[in-house]
């Protein structure tokens, strides 16, 4: 048995067709939750008329947070499920992902996580991916630290793992998910499959990416948080803290050249405090 999470802020006309693309499945055998972070566009009405039927639906809806993973983390507390699978409300799944990733569990039954390739839509246009050069599957710690290479749309877990983390960070409004899968990869490795499964929709306004216009500062708090909380040892913390360093550095550059001096010597701290 499988849990579908997708979490969802007033996006309905991309949720139906999210959904839609959950219920195209070949595989059948999934509870489906939407996790609602207070919706006003009338999701909830929707929603609860597809509850009606069918009973492995369920609705839930949260006093809005804006935090994407504690909205994701919400909706597994109720996951009756073996598996975990997220589908971000503006994202697609191809009708055979559900069945491919539970195949690769049965032929590979000490793997824990697993993700697949996607393709990524920006309004009508396909963009090009020949530029990604990293490592998608084994261990993959050090190609993760640099960016987020997984997908939140693309995963499937068994729920054991996500419970052993503790799921998604609640108090990070961007990058929740790359620093979740920091956690992971730098104890497990990472099963792949490599065929688009998946359609990741992009540029619309209401993203988050496109709300700041950059995330990287995101991606600085959550590796400075794991390093302050002493997650990574050894080699894994020599390379986190390498990434932070670097990446510091290059928003530091980014602030003076803005005029914010006081924000660049923030960074500039950490860079002195980190480097290796």
């Amino acid at each position: 048995m499988l849990t579908i999470i997708i979490p969802t802020y007033n996006r309905l006309p991309f949720l139906k067709s999210a959904i839609n693309s959950v219920f195209c499945q070949t595989y059948r055998r999934f509870q489906l939750i939407i996790a609602d972070d207070g919706s006003t566009d009338g999701t909830g009405d929707n929603v609860q008329s597809l509850n009606n039927s069918d009973e492995n639906l369920r609705y839930l809806r949260l006093p809005h947070c804006g935090m994407p993973g504690k909205v994701r983390n919400a909706g597994a507390r109720l996951a009756t499920g073996d598996f975990l699978a997220f589908l971000d409300s503006d994202d697609l799944w191809k009708p055979e992902k559900l069945a491919r990733q539970i195949a690769f569990f049965e032929e590979h039954p000490d793997m824990m996580i697993c993700h697949t390739r996607e393709i990524w839509q920006r309004g009508e246009k396909i963009v090009s991916q020949a530029g990604q050069k990293h490592r998608r599957s084994g261990y993959i710690f050090a190609d993760a630290l640099k960016k987020c290479i997984i997908g939140p749309s693309t995963v499937m877990m068994r729920r054991e793992l996500f419970e052993e983390f503790g799921g998604f960070r609640e108090d990070l409004e961007i990058a929740e998910d790359y620093e979740l899968w920091l956690r992971i990869t730098a104890k497990y490795p990472v099963g792949y499959i490599d065929e688009p499964l998946v359609i990741k929709r992009g540029g619309h306004a209401d993203q988050l990416s496109e709300k700041y216009g950059q995330i990287e500062v995101f991606r600085i708090k959550a590796l400075l948080v794991n390093l302050e909380a002493g997650i990574f040892a050894g080699e894994q913390r020599e390379l986190a803290a390498r990434e932070l360093v670097r990446k510091c550095r290059i928003y530091a550059q980014g602030c003076e050249k803005r005029g914010k001096v006081e924000e660049a010597c923030w960074y500039r701290e950490i860079v002195q405090r980190y480097q290796v």
